[in-house]
Parts: C-alpha cells; structure tokens; sequence
C-alpha cells in the first residue's frame, strides 16, 4: 500500500511519519520534495526561495516527482510505502493554473500512480498561528497564515479530483491519538 501523509506546514506530518518507522520498521518511508539526490538539491532550492517565478517553481517540483517516482515509489509498490506529501501536495502548491491540467502533468510525471490512501493533517487557523510563532520560517511558510489555510483547503480539493481515498484528522489531537487514527484506519496490522 502507498500511503501519502499530507497538510500544510507544522500539522505534524514528521512525527507521525516518526511515529509510523517505529511501529513498520520494515516500510518504505519517503518524502516529496527531497526522496531522491536530485530531490535533495531541488528541495534547497524550492524552500530557499530560488525559483522567482510559479511556472520555474511547478516546473522543480514536477522534475522531483518524476525522479521520485522513478527511483523510489514503482520500485516499493508491492510494499507499504509511507510518503511524507506526494502529487496532492504539488498540486495544491501550484495555485493560479487550471486544476485539470495540473492533474494532466502530475499524472504525467507520476506514470498515472498516485497514492491508494492519503492522511490529511488538519490545523485550524488558531492552532497554526500559534505553530508558525514558535519556529523561524522558510519561504513557504512565510507566505502567512491565510495562504496555508487556503493550501489546507486545496489539498482537500486535489485529493478529491485524483479520487484518492482520504483519511483526514485533526491535527491538534495529541501526535499518539493521531498515530492510532492512522493505523485504524488505514487498518494497517502492526
């Protein structure tokens, strides 16, 4: 099973996948961007701010995900495979394009394999404000609040237009309710 952990930035999505290489230590456990060396170096540059324009900065992310995809994700598919985000966090990302071709170069990028579940991280708007004060930010992140809201809302959306099962929870619940919300259900045995 290939399982994407999404949501916006501080909901938790590093400790559950913490969490869940405890609990299966025999899984594969992944990331977008950064999975791969090239992901590494396209990861620096996307959260550093480098890409000054919105099609060079979908144009990285699509490269990760091709490169992901290739080396990391069809090599595990007959495993559990954990995903700290995927293509839904990519398109969410990627505001301002039409979502169906979004989901037409994604799709490209990926071969037509998405993930056969995804777990969404919920913050509310308070409970992410207080997260965002207590850490220094990096490019995304300093886009404030209200855009991460907006990208919370748009990972929903994306989830739903690739069909992709969701399991979405809150993620102010403490990080050990959340982990055994995951593992249910997911009905994952271990």
């Amino acid at each position: 099973m290939y399982v994407a952990i999404e949501g916006v930035d501080t909901c938790g999505k590093s400790t559950q996948i913490a969490l869940l290489k405890r609990r299966f230590p025999g899984a594969i456990f992944t990331k977008e961007p950064g999975g791969t060396a090239l992901g590494m170096k396209l990861r620096e540059l996307l959260l550093g701010g480098e890409a000054k324009s919105a099609k060079a900065e979908l144009l990285l992310f699509l490269a990760d995900r091709a490169e992901h995809m290739e080396l990391v994700i069809k090599p595990a598919l007959d495993k559990l495979l954990f995903s700290d985000r995927s293509l839904i966090s990519g398109m969410a990302y990627a505001k301002g394009w039409d979502e169906l071709w979004l989901k037409s170069l994604n799709l490209f990028a990926t071969e037509g394999i998405v993930p056969d579940k995804v777990v969404i991280l919920e913050l509310t708007a308070k409970e992410l404000s207080y997260r965002l004060s207590q850490k220094s930010h990096d490019s995304i992140e300093s886009r404030g609040v209200e855009y991460l809201l907006e990208l919370q809302e748009r990972i929903k959306q994306m989830t739903a237009l690739l069909g992709i099962p969701s399991l979405t929870l809150s993620a102010s619940l403490s990080p050990e309710e959340i982990h055994e919300r995951i593992v249910s259900g997911l009905a994952l045995k271990g």
